[in-house]
């Protein structure tokens, strides 16, 4: 029997510069409707600090991280990486597994 993957949970955070809140926002909000429709995305809902606006932050759930994997290097989060080149101060993204 092969083994069950979990889903994959990803939290990704983007600090845009304070200048560019706006692009990056419009820039993210473009990735939302295209990606909840992607092969294996249970879900994928961004987010804005209430305190800083230009703290971002995605949460995502993943059938499996292949399917995550064909997202990351899907046509309109390369054209969200050229657009918003230069607009983004700090990046992180962290793969997560539910533990309970």
């Amino acid at each position: 029997m092969g083994l069950i993957m979990s889903q994959l949970t990803i939290v990704a955070n983007i600090h845009a510069k304070t200048d560019k809140i706006d692009l990056v926002k419009a820039e993210l909000l473009k990735l939302v409707p295209i990606t909840r429709a992607e092969a294996g995305c249970l879900k994928y809902d961004l987010h804005q600090d209430n305190e800083n606006p230009a703290h971002f932050a995605f949460y995502e759930n993943w059938e499996t991280r292949e399917l995550w994997q064909t997202h990351m290097s899907a046509p309109h989060l390369t054209a969200y990486m050229e657009a918003t080149e230069g607009a983004v101060e700090l990046f992180t993204l962290n793969e997560m597994t539910v533990i309970n």
